[in-house]
C-alpha cells in the first residue's frame, strides 16, 4: 500500500512538468472579410488551455498558444470548425 501511494504521489507531483506549451499555426481558407478573424479568435480563445491567439486575414491563418496537457490541434480545429471555419495544420 505505501508504495501504491509513493508512486501515485510521484505522478501528482512530476504530471505538471509534462505539459508544456505548444504553437501550432492553423490554416483558415474560409474566412472572406475583414471581420472573421474576430469570429476565429474568439472561437480558439474559448478553448481551454489556450494561452494566446493571433489571427490574421491576410495570411489566412491563426497562430495558437496552448497548454498541450488541457487541450489538443483536434479541439483547436473542432472549435473553429464549430464557428464556421474549417481549419487544418498549417504545413
Amino acid at each position: 500500500m505505501k508504495k501504491l501511494f509513493t508512486a501515485l504521489a510521484f505522478t501528482v507531483i512530476v504530471a505538471p512538468v509534462w505539459a508544456a506549451m505548444q504553437t501550432v499555426t492553423l490554416s483558415v481558407p474560409g474566412m472572406t472579410c475583414a471581420a472573421c478573424p474576430f469570429t476565429v479568435k474568439a472561437a480558439l480563445s474559448k478553448v481551454e488551455g489556450v494561452n494566446k491567439t493571433s489571427v490574421s486575414y491576410e495570411k489566412l491563418e491563426a497562430v495558437v498558444t496552448f497548454d498541450d496537457s488541457k487541450t489538443s490541434v483536434q479541439k483547436l480545429t473542432q472549435a473553429t470548425t464549430n464557428a464556421g471555419y474549417l481549419s487544418s495544420v498549417k504545413k
